[in-house]
């Protein structure tokens, strides 16, 4: 699959304030989203799935990818584009294993070795970072900035989103460093209108 990984839209409900999740991303897909993770922390398998599904279908309807953060089984169940993981998460090459060729895989990363580690092992794309300080995660070490996303990008052949703190005031620096896109969290999903948020944040991509 041909995956546009510019606008990389990362759910977080927690940002919504009661706003419904499947409107909010369809105002995002609508303002210029052009890849969904879905990322459910608080919610039952069961309801995960559901809520996976129906995503699943709108995003399909827009020809955008959805990818499943963290959960293999959700991905599976509900025939997800694909997978993102994490460097705590069951190994790369489990996941290929279980998923298939065909699939998605994408890995969290925030160094060079993990990096290069992780193109070795068979990741489609990496989202590193933390690129700037942000609120979005929980996120130990310190931000890698846009040096160090550089040197990620140099270091491997394979797509890399920046993500971590990215929103308007900074995307053009994060696509100087040549990256292929930029996840984004808060930037959309808290914003007032998401669609606008979507659409600011897309034009300033294609403009730099």
């Amino acid at each position: 699959m041909e995956v546009d990984y510019s606008i990389y839209l990362v759910t977080d409900r927690g940002l919504l304030q009661g706003r419904d999740l499947l409107t909010a991303v369809a105002e995002a897909i609508e303002g210029g989203v052009t890849l969904i993770q879905l990322r459910e922390k608080e919610v039952s398998s069961r309801e995960f799935y559901q809520i996976a599904l129906k995503v699943k279908e709108l995003a399909h309807s827009r020809e955008v990818p959805l990818l499943i953060n963290d959960r293999l089984d959700i991905a599976l169940a509900v025939d997800a584009d694909g997978l993102h993981i994490g460097q705590e998460d069951l190994p790369l090459q489990v996941a290929r294993k279980i998923l298939g060729p065909d699939k998605i895989i994408g890995l969290s990363v925030s160094n060079l070795e993990e990096a290069v580690q992780g193109e070795r092992e068979g990741a489609d794309y990496l989202g590193a970072g933390a690129v700037y300080p942000t609120t979005s995660k929980d996120v130990s070490e310190a931000p890698i900035g846009p040096d160090g996303l550089k040197k990620i990008k140099e270091a491997v052949s394979i797509p890399v989103v920046g993500i971590g703190g990215i929103g308007l005031a900074n995307i053009e620096e994060v696509k100087r460093t040549g990256v292929d896109g930029v996840a984004v969290i808060s930037a959309i999903m808290g914003a007032a209108d998401i669609k606008d948020a979507a659409r600011k944040l897309a034009d300033a991509w294609r403009r730099s």
